[in-house]
């Protein structure tokens, strides 16, 4: 069995959260209606893409209805769309969408995880839950050799990463390119709709970002 393998076995088992736990079990059985007569994933997220990749895309936790349901980062919701979209742009994906598990998308030379594993009441996780799931990250960033850019969506990505090099190179901002150890570090702000619907980020700006991403991984 490969390394990320074995760690993505033990992540879909993970309970060691027993708030987050229950949750994404609730989740899954008290379906909201628009997905009623779905079946939710209702486990800890792994990540997924090229393990040969050498961009690393770091969100901050599956969404309740997206990835909660089904079983896949960044699929099946709004932020996935923008993710999805943006990543086809750029020539990091085979598709412009993002909507199950078995849609065929493809990841090139990127891999894209999550801090937090599970999806969280409110997409708050607590600051304990944090540092619970921080070793999962920090096995896939040994793993992923290959991996010498990390774009953090959001700052809670970007504390995390901070937090696993011993390093805080820069104040967290949308756009941002930091230099820490043999990483390149990117920052944006999330794609969650919180940010989108209001205009805090545009399409324009988000698309920029995995330009200049696309760039710094050729180098």
């Amino acid at each position: 069995m490969r390394k990320i393998d074995k760690l993505n076995a033990e992540i879909v088992k993970c309970t060691k959260c027993t708030r987050l736990a229950a949750y994404i079990r609730e989740v899954a059985k008290n379906k909201v209606k628009r997905h009623a007569y779905e079946k939710y994933y209702g486990k800890p997220l792994s990540g997924f893409g090229d393990v040969k990749a050498r961009l690393l895309i770091v969100g901050l936790a599956p969404a309740a209805h997206g990835g909660n349901r089904t079983g896949r980062m960044f699929t099946g919701d709004s932020s996935g769309d923008w993710l999805a979209k943006a990543m086809h742009g750029a020539g990091f994906a085979s598709q412009p969408s993002s909507q199950s598990n078995t849609d065929g998308l493809i990841l090139y030379n990127a891999y894209v995880t999550a801090a937090v594993r599970c999806a969280p009441p409110q997409n708050k996780p607590t600051r304990n839950e944090i540092d619970t799931c921080l070793d999962y990250l920090e096995q896939e960033m040994k793993i992923l050799k290959n991996a010498h850019v990390v774009l953090c969506l959001g700052r809670i990505a970007y504390d995390s990463v901070c937090k696993l090099l011993k390093s805080r190179p820069g104040k967290f901002g949308h756009n941002k390119v930091f230099a820490c150890g043999k990483y390149t570090i990117i920052t944006s702000y999330h794609p969650s709709r919180q940010n989108t619907q209001t205009g805090r980020l545009s399409q324009n700006q988000w698309n920029a970002v995995f330009k200049k991403a696309a760039k710094v991984v050729k180098c």
